[in-house]
């Protein structure tokens, strides 16, 4: 200090440099604060402990004892640095009885990020532990509550202290102005139980027995008709839960430094600050195995056996990484979603389809780069909850709806079955529906197929079997899709460079297959494609309706064979197949793409997928609109949205038209004309041609040209010349006969009239009537007895009395009664 400069100590002699170490323990050393509290005073838990001023921390010479009653114990140390420091500390912590905490306060009493505030219980002797500090004043708090069980006493817990300066030291703690000792720490609560625990007649939390349930607070049987639905639910983080462990990966080599890289901190568990801020913070948990309520088929919407979903945080004041990774059977872990940068508080959700050990690991890097020193700490990654469904031994936080047996217990209903609430037996969905809704999130129920789909016999999926039917005005139009739908159409949409290399999204889809198999698949061969040819399995293989990969030219990096990486699923389940722009909330704008034919409206095949991200919270989601081309022969051309040069304008749904032949409606009668010929040598015929532009094809073929006989035009011309001629000759017969029919008449009714008048003047009348001059007697009796044609004719027309005589009324000039001839 005389010389301000650092030197070496003297042979013989040593020095913490700019630390401090308390080893020994016959008192309270100076500058610590050892307080006792009770916890129930205020709280109203029971009887208040009357006196805890005994109940302190105790020195016995090497250590420091806590105290073994319900008081609660604080020990307390301030400390102001100028520069950032370390505190460690071995203690050994045997009895769960006793909370222990640990944690650092500023000088304005908040916690600071670096806190690990609930400590381990110890198993194998003393124990070490090292907290970060920052630059400022702090203020160490070693807190123990006991809580004693009958006659049993808890083991205290002991303490052995550390401090280390930053160097160099360039401070004083005995000045006049230096910190003072801050006032004792807020009194709490025991930390809670998970949901699927409870307290046991101790302090520590214990599992509910199979057949019951908790939130936490207490067990309680499920009733009757309900069986526990097992899983792992962490949403307190007093301690680090058993199956989850915690270290610190090298940024730079790749190596484990044995270090604690999350810390609990009650109420989420958050990172540390690690030794660099290049390095991988750790956080794993461990899954032994799935117990799904029913039997996953391999013919269903979704092979969902289990999932997995944690809501975060990160606060990054740089590009900083999360990343979730998932590994099988304790094979290399696969990122399946990677966040950058600082995300507020959200939640995210994996499907897990297979059954076997899982492990799900979560890794924070600060940055990529590496530093000289720690710029960074306070950028931090946060897990608030993490609920895992079907766990193999798991516990239960609620019980579902079952079908229970004679003996008490619970059966799963068989596929295609669903809970009855009325009866509480399963009954068999009817057609049309499927199960849907996985016990995950409550009782699975009937739900009605999309259009253009049905169910098949388990009722555990609705399919398209590659044939689809639409109604227009005035016809109906019968689709056949098996060309594209049991075969996988492959396109490669845009380029796009990263890194200085191109890459391409690779899309593999396929619409409908025999009972709805997927036929589609994407692979991610990354690992293996420096692998000799069948020495290396595919790392991972999507099989979906429609997946997308990462696809790398074969002439990029010196590699053979195209690689593909990043295999992601589109489309798990097909909504439905309709003609409409929007179907179960999905829609396809037709706008995005140029405009078809105004006569045939483009086929949408609807689908989602199972697989949640961070902008899809509801999944992701797919639209295919087909198009009808016969120019395009096979499986055509698959195109994206200009606007969306990805597929996708909002990261969530997919948008794709694909226009081929194959897509074109079956030929029906509505699809050709005829045309009839003229009359050739008494020959007609009729031929029968496609509408243009064609627009279908398969189905009704052309129907063969058709021959008849017929007449010419002479032939007919003579026939009309002839018919006229003779209704002329018919016509000038009738008017003759009529004309002298109606000479006759006139000449009896003008007799008529002369009789009358001869009648009234009271004149003889005529024995018989004269014969006009011109007139032939005969031929009134040659009308009379024999009839001609026109006769015939006339009494066809002519008015009868009863007695067959014509009947003609007359009337005299003088108003007489009338007289019938």
């Amino acid at each position: 200090m005389k010389a301000q400069a650092c030197r070496p100590c003297a042979e013989g002699t040593y020095s913490l440099g700019t630390g401090v170490r308390f080893d020994e323990w016959d008192e309270v050393p100076h500058g610590f604060a050892n307080v006792a509290t009770s916890l129930e005073v205020d709280d109203g838990f029971g009887d208040a402990v009357e006196n805890c001023t005994a109940s302190t921390w105790v020195p016995l010479g090497d250590y420091v004892a806590s105290n073994t009653d319900e008081c609660t114990a604080t020990l307390m140390y301030a400390v102001s640095l100028k520069q950032s420091g370390t505190v460690s500390f071995e203690y050994i912590y045997p009895d769960s009885s006793i909370v222990f905490e640990f944690f650092v306060q500023n000088d304005q009493c908040q916690p600071t990020v670096e806190e690990s505030r609930w400590m381990r219980t110890t198993e194998k002797g003393w124990e070490f532990h090292s907290v970060e500090l920052s630059r400022g004043n702090n203020v160490l708090y070693w807190r123990t509550t006991a809580f004693s069980v009958w006659s049993k006493v808890p083991k205290p817990v002991l303490t052995q202290l550390m401090f280390k300066w930053a160097e160099p030291k360039i401070c004083s703690e005995e000045l006049p102005q230096a910190v003072k000792l801050p006032p004792s720490g807020v009194k709490t609560r025991c930390p809670p139980c998970n949901p699927g625990f409870a307290k046991s007649n101790g302090s520590a939390c214990q599992p509910c027995p199979y057949g019951s349930y908790s939130n936490g607070s207490g067990c309680l049987s499920c009733p009757v008709g309900t069986e526990p639905a097992l899983g792992l639910e962490y949403k307190w983080w007093n301690v680090l839960p058993p199956n989850m462990e915690t270290t610190v990966l090298s940024g730079i080599n790749f190596e484990y430094k044995g270090m604690a890289g999350w810390e609990v901190a009650g109420d989420y568990i958050y990172t540390a600050a690690g030794a660099s801020d290049n390095d991988f913070m750790i956080l794993t948990l461990v899954v032994p195995g799935f117990s799904p309520p029913s039997p996953v088929l391999e013919d269903v919407e979704s092979k969902e056996v289990a999932r997995i979903t944690f809501v975060f945080e990160t606060i990054c004041s740089v590009g900083c990484e999360l990343y979730f990774m998932v590994g099988v059977n304790s094979r290399s872990n696969t990122p399946v979603e990677t966040w950058t940068g600082p995300k507020g508080k959200q939640s995210y959700t994996y499907i897990v389809e297979k059954n076997a050990t899982m492990s799900f690991t979560w890794a924070f890097q600060r940055t990529p780069y590496h530093g000289a020193g720690r710029r960074y700490t306070s950028d931090v990654a946060k897990l608030y909850s993490v609920n895992v469904t079907n766990v193999l031994g798991g516990v239960a936080s609620f019980c579902r709806r079952c079908a229970p047996e004679p003996a008490g217990s619970c059966a799963p209903c068989p596929p295609g079955s669903a809970v009855d609430r009325s009866s509480g037996t399963c009954q068999p969905c009817p057609p049309g529906t499927y199960l849907r809704g996985h016990p995950s999130d409550g009782t699975p129920a009937c739900h009605p197929c999309g259009p253009g789909t049905r169910s098949n016999q388990l009722r555990s999926l609705c399919y398209n079997n590659c044939s689809f039917s639409l109604s227009l005005p005035g016809r109906v139009l019968h689709y056949d899709f098996s060309a594209l739908g049991t075969g996988a159409a492959f396109a490669s949409g845009p380029s796009f460079t990263a890194k200085g290399l191109k890459y391409f999204h690779h899309f593999s889809i396929s619409l409908c297959g025999n009972q709805g198999r997927k036929m589609a698949s994407c692979t991610d061969n990354v690992t293996d494609a420096r692998l000799p040819a069948g020495e290396g399995d595919p790392a991972r293989v999507v099989t979906s309706y429609v997946c997308q990969a990462i696809l790398v030219p074969p002439d990029v990096m010196g590699y053979k064979t195209p690689v593909s990486s990043q295999p992601v699923s589109l489309a798990d389940r097909l909504l439905g197949v309709t003609a409409g722009s929007t179907l179960d909330g999905v829609t396809s704008p037709p706008e995005y793409f140029p405009p078809g034919h105004p006569d045939l409206p483009d086929v949408v095949f609807f689908y989602r997928s199972n697989d949640v991200t961070q902008p899809c919270s509801g999944g992701r989601a797919t639209a295919i609109r087909l198009r009808c081309d016969p120019l395009r022969p096979g499986t055509g051309t698959l195109s994206v949205p200009s606007k969306c040069p990805e597929g996708t304008c909002d990261g969530c749904t997919f948008h794709f038209l694909w226009v081929t032949g194959e897509a074109c409606p079956r030929c029906s009668a509505g699809h050709y004309r005829p045309i009839v010929s003229a009359c050739v040598g008494g020959i007609q015929r009729t031929t029968y041609v496609w509408r243009e532009p064609r627009l279908c094809r398969g189905g009704q073929s052309l129907p063969a040209q058709r021959v008849r006989r017929c007449r010419s035009a002479d032939f007919w011309l003579k026939v009309g010349i002839s018919a006229g001629t003779c209704a002329a000759v018919l016509l000038a017969a009738l008017a003759a006969y009529f004309w002298k029919k109606n000479q006759k008449l006139e000449y009896k009714y003008s007799k008529l009239v002369m009789n009358a008048a001869a009648k009234e003047s009271e004149l003889p009348a005529p024995d018989s009537c004269a014969i006009m001059e011109g007139e032939d007697a005969e031929d009134d009796l040659l009308f009379a007895t024999k009839k001609s044609l026109f006769g015939k004719i006339k009494s066809l027309t002519s008015k009868r009395t009863s007695d067959g005589f014509d009947s003609v009324p007359l009337k005299t000039s003088s108003g007489s009664t009338a007289m019938e001839l």
